[in-house]
């Protein structure tokens, strides 16, 4: 029979997928069907289906990715008279959610167009843009399962949503003025205010110096122009942490910051990232966006109500960043917001099912170094040689959550610090969302982190315990490496530097400056870091001060940092001090000892302002800096003679710090390439790899770049997993579910 069954798996629901298939089958004249089978898209035609399959990868809608199609022959005809849309069938929910993208061409030039309908409407969609993860609350994407049930289409909107020849065809979340979603503005007290249009008067306000509220599509920002940063900084306090910006167009972008082609791509992709990029220095007043730092976050308009804000505004660009009390989950409550005491709320009655943040990312040489990853690009998945399901709930910081199945691994919104309460109810809630979506009911295995006083560890237990699965423990570090092994495809052993500020190791240390020879599932440390006291533990962390005052105690250089009583306590507190091998604290101490940054007001403040002079740097000490190598398996780098070392130079040299900074950092990176190329040779393998939070310093990026190419070896990078703790969940993922795999 021609006859064919054809099953089409990918990214294929909520993306315009059966309307295109509808088009294309009667544009060819066939007989068939199309539905959605929860997990494939299943398309039933009466002839020609190698044409058919050809067009359908010629004219795929935007959004949608193809994995895989399967080609069956039907034993009987199951064709019609004509080829038709079916029902959504419920089957095995194995599909990819898509995630929330920016407004498309189309819709942006009918809303702006005087003579539409959607003319100034700000919920404007298709099938090819517009919210899909940050609505949906369940499988199959159809509107009785979205936040949408609550608004009936009027008939102008049915008549769309019926026409083959209409891009809204099937389209489950389109709107218009008549069917009563809307904005409305509010004062700091939640009264309505009283106006025509209240995205008009929120810009009006805004350009006036108003402090407000917008809510979005996934979640709220708290806005404001940029001459009041001061302000907002002193309400917010965040004395010196940086603010994305949205701007109004990519020629503002050009002119806030240094772009290059990718970075453009980026900007301007449907994802609509927040692009951290090199910000142009001779432009006034970007400084209080990014205080100490030599780049800027910015990103341009992707809703429908952010591109009418910039109709209106004056200003060409916002801060805007998330809604939330520090440390919190962003706001999604309209009562809730007003918690905030801001001067105005411009608020949506449309309900957000899931909260998602914008995504953060870092642009280097053609790839994404993702420090959030969440609006535009989950809950998208990689693929995987194992089918167990395996749940995996990341470290302490920087949280998400990951899920296997059926060859696939699939990770959560970025979740956030899950020492605060809301944030642990925010895992769970996202954990079981996403378990719901895929039809998951049980669990084969449940992953998570060392350390013995994360949150996240009571959650994996009680996970575990709830669905009667085993428990594993995942090193840190580990769980690093192997989230690089499966972003870049490998499944051999690779020697990686897998370098952070904190990671608890086997041997009840925080290490942080690791060399492994890894794979998926076993790991050997086969260099590190001097071990360095950690006074204090976290305070620490948030005093650099203390890692320099312990260094120079150790190097018998003296006090000068703190007063004698303080001191005396703190050199009490070195022999029972836990040590740490942290290159992000080595940094930390380094920033501190120039001179840089010993203050800490956000998550690594002092090194971040490092980076800059880093950048900025010539490595011309770099001779002075003899770096000593002790022992082997692991081979110990000392540290603490190189301090000795820029203790001496900075007498000498104090003006150059930026050329200190660079040659301290040169050389120690050299160290360790040097060491994880000799532990590949030794192994047999060719990849060195660099992970960890470190890996989002570019100047260190470029040195370990460089060096890697001297050995002839390949360096591998991230692309699509975060190089942080936004990637642990995934490592954590893939280590356990080879290990089970391994083991039948």
């Amino acid at each position: 029979m021609s006859e064919k069954r054809i099953l089409i798996y990918g990214v294929v629901q909520g993306v315009g997928f059966r309307p295109t298939v509808y088009r294309i089958a009667r544009a060819l004249g066939l007989k068939g069907y199309v539905r959605n089978n929860g997990s494939n898209v299943e398309v039933v035609i009466d002839k020609d289906h190698e044409l058919f399959i050809e067009t359908l990868k010629k004219e795929l809608p935007p959004l949608a990715k193809l994995d895989h199609i399967e080609v069956h022959d039907l034993k009987k005809s199951l064709a019609t008279r004509e080829f038709v849309i079916k029902e959504s069938k419920e089957g095995r929910r194995d599909a990819p959610i898509p995630p929330d993208t920016a407004m498309c061409d189309d819709c942006l030039r009918e809303m702006l167009d005087r003579s539409d309908r959607r003319y100034m409407y700000p919920f404007t969609n298709c099938t090819n843009c517009g919210a899909r993860f940050s609505v949906i609350a369940d499988m199959p994407y159809d509107r009785p399962n979205t936040s949408m049930k609550e608004f009936k289409l009027c008939k102008d909107c049915l008549a769309e949503y019926k026409d083959p020849a209409n891009r809204r065809f099937h389209a489950q979340t389109i709107s218009c003025w008549k069917e009563g979603l809307g904005y409305s503005l509010f004062d700091k007290k939640g009264k309505v205010i009283k106006c025509d249009d209240p995205i008009k008067e929120f810009a009006r306000r805004t350009d006036d110096g108003a402090i407000g509220v917008v809510k979005g599509w996934g979640g709220m920002h708290i806005s404001c122009i940029l001459d009041r940063i001061p302000a907002m900084r002193e309400w917010y306090r965040r004395p010196s942490k940086p603010f994305a910006v949205m701007v109004r167009d990519l020629e503002v972008a050009q002119r806030f910051a240094i772009l290059d082609e990718f970075s453009e791509q980026l900007l301007t992709s449907p994802a609509r990232p927040i692009t951290i990029v090199p910000r142009r220095e001779d432009v006034p007043g970007l400084d209080g966006i990014s205080p100490g730092l030599g780049n800027i976050g910015i990103y341009l308009p992707y809703g429908g109500v952010h591109h009418l804000l910039f109709e209106h505004l004056e200003a060409d660009a916002l801060v805007m960043t998330s809604a939330n009390p520090a440390g919190e989950p962003m706001i999604i409550d309209n009562k809730e917001s007003f918690s905030l005491g801001l001067d105005m709320y411009l608020l949506h009655n449309r309900m957000i099912i899931n909260r998602v943040d914008d995504s953060v990312l870092i642009p280097f040489e053609g790839r994404r170094f993702f420090i959030r990853k969440s609006r535009g690009y989950t809950p998208l998945y990689l693929p995987v040689r194992y089918k167990q399901i395996v749940l995996s709930v990341g470290p302490e910081r920087n949280v998400n959550a990951s899920i296997s199945k059926a060859g696939r691994v699939y990770t959560s919104q970025y979740i956030g610090h899950s020492y605060k309460y809301h944030v642990m109810e925010f895992l769970e809630h996202g954990t079981r969302y996403l378990m719901r979506l895929l039809g998951i009911k049980k669990l084969d295995a449940v992953a998570m982190d060392m350390h013995p006083q994360y949150p996240t560890r009571a959650f994996a237990k009680r996970m575990a315990e709830e669905f009667d699965a085993p428990l594993f423990e995942v090193q840190h570090h580990h769980a690093h490496a192997t989230s690089l092994m499966l972003d870049n495809g490998i499944d051999k052993k690779i020697a990686c530097i897998s370098v952070d500020g904190t990671g608890y190791g086997p041997d009840g240390t925080i290490w942080g400056g690791e060399i492994l020879v890894n794979d998926y599932i076993g790991m050997d440390r086969v260099g590190t870091l001097q071990a360095i006291p950690l006074l204090g533990g976290d305070a620490a962390i948030r005093d650099p001060r203390r890692m320099v005052f312990a260094i120079r105690e150790q190097l018998n250089l003296g006090n000068e940092l703190y007063p004698d009583r303080e001191a005396s306590v703190l050199k009490k507190m070195m022999k029972g001090s836990i040590m740490t091998t942290s290159l992000g604290r080595v940094l930390d101490a380094l920033s501190c000892w120039l001179g840089i940054g010993c203050a800490r007001s956000y998550d690594g403040e002092p090194a971040m302002r490092l980076e800059t002079f880093l950048s900025q740097g010539k490595p011309s000490l770099e001779s002075n800096f003899k770096v000593d190598i002790q022992g082997s398996d692991p081979a110990i780098i000392q540290t603490l003679p190189m301090f000795k070392k820029l203790d001496n130079l900075l007498c000498l040299h104090g003006q150059h710090k930026a050329d200190l900074a660079l040659s301290f950092v040169s050389a120690l990176m050299k160290a360790m390439v040097g060491i994880a190329a000799q532990g590949a040779k030794d192994t047999g393998t060719k990849y060195i790899g660099l992970t960890g939070g470190v890996s989002y310093n570019l100047p260190i990026v470029r040195i370990v770049s460089e060096e890697v190419k001297k050995t002839g070896m390949t360096l591998l990078l991230h692309d699509q997993v975060p190089n942080g703790d936004g990637g642990i969940s995934i490592g954590q993922n893939v280590n356990v579910g080879e290990r089970m795999s391994n083991e039948r």
